[in-house]
């Protein structure tokens, strides 16, 4: 398959190619499935650039290599425990970037996050000296919101001093994007086309994409890749058996928290009829 090298300050003048999904079409696997979303990183590099360079705010001249480090087949049969959820990726061989794409709400985010960003960090300082250790960013592209209270469509954290908000190393970074709230978009994140990626993350047709590659070149290569993975059908079968285990867990998870809320309903009412009892002796 040949591919085009879109410049993300050029203009596109995207045509639906023949062949293509018509506009109204659903798309039958979503962007928001990892698989699907690893194999598009995977098979393009102009893509993986273009996104690490709007989450990381770079032009596109400032970012010279990016290679993904824990690659797999395309289209070989992978079971849930040997599936390689994130994307490490080096870039500019000066520091990793670790991306993954998160539907469910495990209620562990910052916990996993941080697992991810230390697990890396160790192994970077393993043999070496400590001041030259890679800088590590871990981005989380999540479909679901994170803290409720806090509303924020991406957000990005660091370890400073409390009093004076010193940035304590620019080496240990965390990002979220959440799909959910692309409305909440910045000028800065706008400007950087970050929730034009959000928005291909989170369509749900063919013509959500074709409008987005119109105004967007680098989406415009990513459609492209996206119509060659989608049409193969071993990538396909890959694709539709981890949206299978996506779906059953959501559903779990989605148990369990009813579960957790009928405990906690029947604890307040048995600690509301404790309190009246000790209130009547």
């Amino acid at each position: 398959m040949t591919k085009k090298k879109f410049n993300i300050e050029e203009e596109t003048c995207f045509v639906i190619p023949d062949g293509y999904p018509s506009g109204d079409t659903p798309l039958e696997i979503p962007m928001t499935n990892d698989y699907l979303f690893k194999a598009l990183l995977q098979e393009n590099n102009n893509v993986l650039k273009g996104l690490i360079g709007a989450l990381l705010h770079l032009k596109p001249d400032t970012i010279q290599s990016a290679t993904i480090e824990n690659s797999i087949i395309l289209g070989q049969s992978i079971s849930e425990k040997q599936f390689v959820l994130d994307i490490k990726v080096l870039l500019n061989n000066s520091s990793i970037i670790e991306l993954e794409m998160q539907v469910v709400n495990e209620h562990n985010w910052p916990e996993r996050s941080l697992a991810y960003l230390g697990r890396e960090f160790a192994e970077i300082a393993k043999g070496g000296k400590y001041i030259n250790i890679r800088p590590v960013h871990q981005i989380g592209i999540l479909d679901f919101t994170l803290f409720e209270d806090a509303l924020e469509f991406y957000s990005t954290y660091k370890m400073k001093n409390v009093k004076n908000g010193r940035i304590y190393s620019d080496k240990f970074t965390i990002s979220v994007l959440d799909l959910k709230q692309i409305e909440l978009a910045t000028d800065e994140d706008k400007e950087y086309k970050i929730d034009h990626w959000a928005k291909l993350f989170s369509a749900k047709c063919w013509e959500e994409i074709y409008m987005l590659a119109k105004e967007n070149p680098i989406i415009a290569d990513a459609t492209e890749t996206l119509h060659y993975l989608t049409g193969d059908e071993l990538i396909r079968e890959q694709c539709f058996w981890r949206e299978e285990e996506l779906i059953s867990r959501q559903n779990l998870t989605e148990a369990l928290d009813e579960a957790k809320a009928e405990l906690e309903e029947k604890d307040a009412i048995i600690a509301e009829l404790k309190r009246q009892l000790a209130e009547k002796e």
